[in-house]
């Protein structure tokens, strides 16, 4: 577990609440070693879980702050501009894969096209997935503050086939309406709907929920029933965790009983997914997930079939 807070450091709020601004003792510019030892704390942080997930330059920035390691950095703008730079020319010279970190702010669209039918089933065969949810008791949905955090949890509900909505803050009424026709245009579905939040802990964040709750209980049909959980950031995390807090903005009225404000981003990312996967699968039949992937091999297999004689009946 890592303790990204200096107890002993004075931190005072700052007009950019994505950092902190703290007043550590002042230090010399780098050696050569330290800087190397500062790039090798980032390639581990970033390559720590991957493949088999991603993170983001906030996380990483999150762990560098850590006063335990051998070259931390500042919780200070500066310091997070060093750790995102520093995360750029690392990926520019290989040491870090450009795959390793999420980015969900910025995509393209696209217009897929193909040559013919056999070529067509041969680019998107892998993406056939079963629908682990056919069986289970209720629907489930993620739903978090920041394409950062998205980010970050996008291959494990990818994988547990829940729907991923980053909301960017105060979501516009069009976005929690639009994904409550999603379940609404399924008459012939009443389960229940189970929604997960993951959110910043401060005088906006704990409201951005609450508003989400109340558009998405107005907009979905009378006979869906909605159960709607915030598992982070919460006050019992903050504390567990010892996660990395700074004085709320004194001007917003908002919240008045939150003293303090923490990111969602300064936990841990392996942390936070273990946090959300338990709660997803555990609404999931027994043996889902394993059941589904050995039918969509079996599945899969058929669509090779298909090309091949898709591919000989063409040439």
């Amino acid at each position: 577990m890592r303790h990204a807070i200096n107890h002993k450091w004075h931190v005072r709020p700052v007009v950019n609440k994505s950092v902190y601004q703290a007043s550590p003792l002042k230090r010399h510019r780098r050696t050569k070693a330290q800087s190397e030892q500062l790039n090798d704390q980032i390639v581990r942080a970033a390559l720590k879980d991957f493949p088999e997930s991603q993170t983001s330059v906030r996380h990483v920035f999150y762990e560098m702050t850590d006063p335990r390691l051998p070259e931390p950095v500042e919780k200070t703008e500066n310091g997070y501009t060093q750790v995102q730079e520093r995360s750029v020319r690392l990926r520019r010279s290989g040491r870090i894969p450009y795959g390793c970190f999420a980015d969900m702010s910025r995509s393209g669209f696209f217009t897929k096209t193909f040559n013919n039918a056999s070529d067509f089933l041969a680019q998107t065969k892998g993406l056939y997935r079963g629908n682990l949810w056919k069986d289970a008791d209720c629907r489930c949905e993620v739903w978090v503050e920041s394409r950062s955090i998205a980010g970050v949890l996008r291959l494990d509900c990818h994988e547990l086939a829940v729907d991923l909505y980053p909301c960017g803050g105060f979501s516009g009424i069009s976005f929690a309406y639009e994904a409550a026709e999603e379940h609404n245009s399924n008459t012939d579905d009443s389960r229940p709907l189970h929604v997960f939040y993951i959110g910043d802990y401060d005088p906006a964040g704990v409201l951005i929920d609450v508003a989400l709750e109340r558009e998405l209980r107005r907009h979905l049909r009378p006979d869906i029933e909605l159960s709607f959980e915030r598992i982070g950031i919460n006050p019992a995390q903050i504390k567990k965790y010892n996660l990395p807090t700074k004085p709320r903005n004194k001007k917003d009225k908002r919240s008045p009983h939150i003293e303090t404000t923490v990111e969602a981003e300064a936990m841990p990312a392996k942390i936070l997914r273990g946090i959300l996967r338990p709660k997803v699968e555990a609404l999931l039949p027994r043996n889902a997930l394993r059941v589904t992937q050995v039918a969509e091999e079996s599945e899969r297999q058929l669509l090779d079939g298909v090309e091949r004689a898709l591919r000989r009946k063409q040439s």
